[in-house]
């Protein structure tokens, strides 16, 4: 693939995008968020099980 591909297909996708509507932005933002605490309770819950055997 060459600069001049790649170029075209950067254009082409930037043409087809479009700024998402408040419901989208809603819902990637809870999603996120929830990620984030779901990552935080593992990390406590391994932190709690490491500290209680040490």
């Amino acid at each position: 693939m060459g600069l001049n591909d790649f170029l075209q297909s950067a254009d082409r996708l930037l043409k087809t995008l479009s700024k998402p509507d408040w419901k989208t932005y809603s819902l990637s933002v809870k999603i996120v968020f929830a990620g984030i605490g779901i990552l935080g309770a593992i990390g406590f819950l391994v932190k709690l099980i490491s500290i209680s055997f040490a």
